[in-house]
């Protein structure tokens, strides 16, 4: 939904600065309480996952204990979602379409985690997911927000350089708070890619190595 909606602003707006168009507004009304339900369902999640045997760690006995437990877990996610709100209010409307689209990249990231809890994570499913998952969110999230100031700048007739000295205070607080934290997932998903590949690569090996082993003892035998 976000997705679409990204679509629709940035391709409906062609000044970046004035144009406004109407769901801006209306989603931002529908997203807000989304990331703050998103943050206690996690918590639900992460409190019901201590009720089950074998998950309880150590100093959780309390709901009160669990959300400082939780908050420390998941702290990044927490100010991500926090952050999200906090920048787009003062986004200009397409600035805001784009940010929306920076969602494409959940389902796959989702999908790829329920595919780990069942166990299918060496399925040809999850690897087509994996390289979706790695191309979505190097589009939509890393390139994001570079992308935004090379629009502004072309918008502006301006190098973009001198971009960050010009923008809204608001813009460069909020792509300093969320960059990085795209960066780092991204080298989180590149790392477990990598890691991925690897154990694909030394499985293939090891068979190569076990098949031609056999097949000497074979011919040694005959």
């Amino acid at each position: 939904m976000a997705s679409v909606a990204g679509c629709i602003i940035a391709s409906s707006c062609r000044d970046i600065v004035e144009d406004r168009h109407w769901l801006t507004n209306a989603y931002i009304t529908f997203a807000t309480p989304y990331f703050a339900y998103d943050i206690y369902a996690m918590f639900q999640c992460y409190w019901h996952k201590l009720q089950v045997k074998g998950h309880k760690e150590g100093g959780v006995s309390s709901p009160a204990a669990a959300v400082v437990a939780f908050l420390r877990r998941e702290l990044l996610m927490v100010l991500h979602h926090i952050f999200v709100v906090a920048f787009c209010f003062p986004a200009s409307v397409v600035t805001m379409g784009v940010l929306f689209l920076a969602e494409l990249s959940t389902p796959s990231v989702c999908l790829g985690k329920v595919l780990i809890q069942y166990k299918k994570q060496h399925t040809l499913l999850h690897k087509l997911n994996g390289v979706f998952m790695l191309l979505t969110f190097l589009c939509c999230r890393v390139l994001l927000f570079p992308y935004l100031y090379f629009a502004y700048s072309r918008y502006a007739a301006m190098p973009v350089y001198t971009v960050p000295l010009v923008a809204p205070w608001q813009c460069n607080l909020g792509a300093a708070l969320l960059w990085p934290l795209q960066l780092y997932w991204f080298t989180l998903i590149c790392r477990g890619a990598l890691r991925q590949f690897t154990a694909a690569t030394l499985k293939a090996d090891c068979s190569s190595r076990r098949e031609d082993g056999w097949t000497d003892g074979r011919t040694d035998g005959r």
